[in-house]
């Protein structure tokens, strides 16, 4: 949208306040909050921060940085009507030299679409995050309600759940489906399938209105990969194809090769495959994402791709064989704890590098993978997920294609963020060592 007409519909709206919007290092929404009459001047000039005082952004020697907002990402803010609207916009972030910001999650996704344009080819995907409701209270594991997967929600769930497609309609969100999950308090909300920079937009939206509007009802709303231990862990199960813009057509859909899929989709598949081990340093970021990961749940844990197999890591959806459109791939390891801009990213260029480099997948694995004895496995060749932080980590320390992806301002920081985490949690004395070994020792 042009800075005019978005004036103008501010005008119309009523709005007295901007909040700006972008994330940090860790996915994390920050703000600077102007009061409208302020906005064309922001719009054209930017607004100054403090890099410094953001996770992972910026050292004191080099901490000016400026944000502009992104004028397609208008929406006024649903709940914030007491005492003047406020409208959002998200922003990119630039440095004093009116360059684009290295250290920003949203440039670096933005680089990577523009990598994937020269190439001919438009990244769309469609994420599925899940999450948490609990409620307020000493113990904040309490979920909201005790449904199961496609369980009617409780009362309050859907209170809940309603208001937060509200908001995100609100935003220009279209939900495709909203439905409870597994879990008991645990939801999923979909939409619709899209470019990755709007779509990672959309998803950080998705985080900040489920949490708020939580808050809001005396709940909490919470996008951890595991909060509860020995129940299902909270995913972000992506689908992901690539637009051919020359051929104007899906470019991962064949209806000659098997599983209809093209040859380019299998180099993709490859890519992804290969790079997999780094890619969970982004993907799946925390301690606590690898708790996630393990075997009893449908979350992977093997590195393996099938059709109709849901222990797989990658895996091929059936669609209706009359919409060649719909062709796409699914990696089952995403967490909603990523950062959605950087997982994009990673994805996207290791996917390309398959394509680049024609690489092969291994031999698909319809087996349930739970069920084969290491004797299988050995034979059938299938790798382990890494099964902690410090292992992704190290991994993402040897790829240099994933170094080049996040660039090496972001890289570096973004290891050193993450290396002191696992720092903390390995000094950490839990209860279940003093349970299991202070009387046994």
């Amino acid at each position: 949208m042009e800075i005019q007409k978005v004036l103008e519909q501010v005008e119309k709206d009523k709005i007295e306040f901007i909040t700006l919007q972008f994330t940090d290092l860790l996915g994390v929404i920050k703000e600077v909050i102007i009061p409208v009459e302020d906005l064309e001047h922001a719009s054209r000039n930017g607004v100054w921060f403090d890099g410094s005082s953001v996770e992972g952004f910026a050292r004191i020697q080099e901490s000016d940085l400026f944000l502009k907002p992104d004028m397609a990402t208008y929406a006024v803010v649903p709940w914030l009507t007491d005492e003047g609207k406020t409208a959002r916009f998200i922003c990119d972030i630039y440095g004093p030299d009116g360059r684009p910001f290295e250290g920003d999650p949203r440039f670096i996704l933005k680089r990577a679409a523009a990598d994937a344009a020269e190439e001919g080819f438009v990244y769309n995907v469609g994420p599925e995050p899940e999450f948490y409701l609990f409620k307020v209270d000493e113990n904040k594991t309490s979920p909201i309600d005790y449904g199961g997967y496609f369980d009617l929600s409780s009362h309050e769930g859907y209170k809940v759940i309603k208001k937060i497609i509200t908001a995100l309609e609100n935003f220009a969100i279209k939900v495709e489906t909203s439905h409870h999950e597994v879990g008991l308090g645990q939801y999923e909300i979909d939409f619709r399938y899209g470019s990755c920079l709007d779509i990672a937009d959309k998803v950080v939206t998705l985080k900040y209105s489920a949490k708020k509007i939580a808050q809001m009802y005396n709940f909490r709303a919470t996008f951890m990969p595991k909060p509860i231990m020995d129940a299902p862990g909270s995913g972000m199960h992506v689908h992901q194809s690539l637009f051919d813009t020359r051929a104007k057509a899906n470019a991962f859909y064949d209806k000659e090769h098997k599983y209809n899929l093209s040859k380019l989709a299998y180099n993709f598949i490859a890519g992804q495959i290969k790079h997999i081990d780094a890619m969970c340093a982004v993907l799946c970021p925390t301690v606590n994402s690898y708790k996630r990961l393990v075997s009893g749940f449908e979350a992977p844990v093997y590195v393996t791709w099938a059709a109709m197999n849901r222990s797989a890591l990658v895996r091929v959806p059936k669609w209706f064989k009359q919409k060649s459109e719909a062709a796409r791939i699914e990696l089952r390891c995403p967490d909603p704890a990523c950062n959605p801009y950087l997982a994009f990213a990673v994805m996207l260029k290791a996917g390309l590098d398959g394509i680049k480099n024609n690489l092969t997948p291994p031999e698909p694995v319809e087996e349930n993978i739970y069920q084969l004895d290491g004797k299988s496995l050995l034979q059938k060749n299938i790798e382990l997920l890494p099964t902690s932080l410090l292992e992704a980590l190290n991994a993402l320390k040897k790829d240099k294609l994933l170094q080049d992806v996040l660039g090496k301002h972001l890289f570096e920081r973004y290891v050193d963020v993450k290396t002191k985490e696992w720092g903390e949690f390995k000094k950490q004395v839990t209860e279940w060592e003093i349970n299991t070994y202070l009387d046994t020792f």
